[in-house]
């Protein structure tokens, strides 16, 4: 009977493979990205911050929702600080642009509403997509309650938002018809 003999640089570069292949699996292990286990903000906060930065970036729109969560079972008004220091942190990180940290914050905790930013024609723009922009206002609004009065107890600016809605909806309709009419 015929052995086959391999070569000791053989076996020396198929051993690597093997142990490669072996640290290779171990490396491609994806992040468990779970859900914060604190029921303190700030607990949680530091947990996502960990979970953000060892892979689970894809995940942070539900980490976002998570933590307004868990802020809405302790609502006061120091929350708005620790969401703005947690949205400011993730744009140092490169998780988020500067623009879109803004956008998260002022979508919840700001009276000003992100549906209607920017400087354009009402009758050209707004006038058009009309349904659009207060359904998009009307959602907003909705989060604006969650941020400004389940998580940080803010009566006052969640109203002063209410009020701004009303004052919008009532205006567009107003200058949309002023627009039809000019046609």
């Amino acid at each position: 009977m015929k052995f086959i003999t391999i070569g000791k640089p053989l076996l020396i570069i198929l051993a690597m493979l093997t142990v490669s292949s072996f640290i290779a699996a171990c490396a491609s292990t994806a992040p468990t990205c779970s859900t914060p286990q604190s029921r303190n903000l700030s607990s949680a906060i530091d947990g996502v911050q960990t979970s953000l930065m060892n892979g689970c970036h894809a995940h942070f729109d539900r980490y976002y929702d998570e933590l307004l969560s868990i802020a809405e079972g302790d609502p006061k008004p120091e929350n708005k600080r620790e969401f703005s220091e947690f949205l400011v942190w993730s744009s140092d990180k490169g998780l988020l642009s500067t623009r879109q940290a803004e956008d998260y914050y002022n979508r919840f905790f700001n009276v000003k509403f992100m549906a209607m930013r920017g400087d354009y024609n009402n009758c050209s723009h707004t006038c058009p997509n009309k349904t659009k922009v207060l359904w998009d206002m009307e959602r907003e609004l909705g989060e604006k309650e969650r941020g400004l009065l389940k998580v940080s107890r803010d009566a006052d600016g969640y109203y002063r938002a209410d009020q701004l809605y009303q004052e919008v909806e009532l205006v567009l309709e107003a200058t949309c018809s002023a627009c039809a009419a000019t046609r």
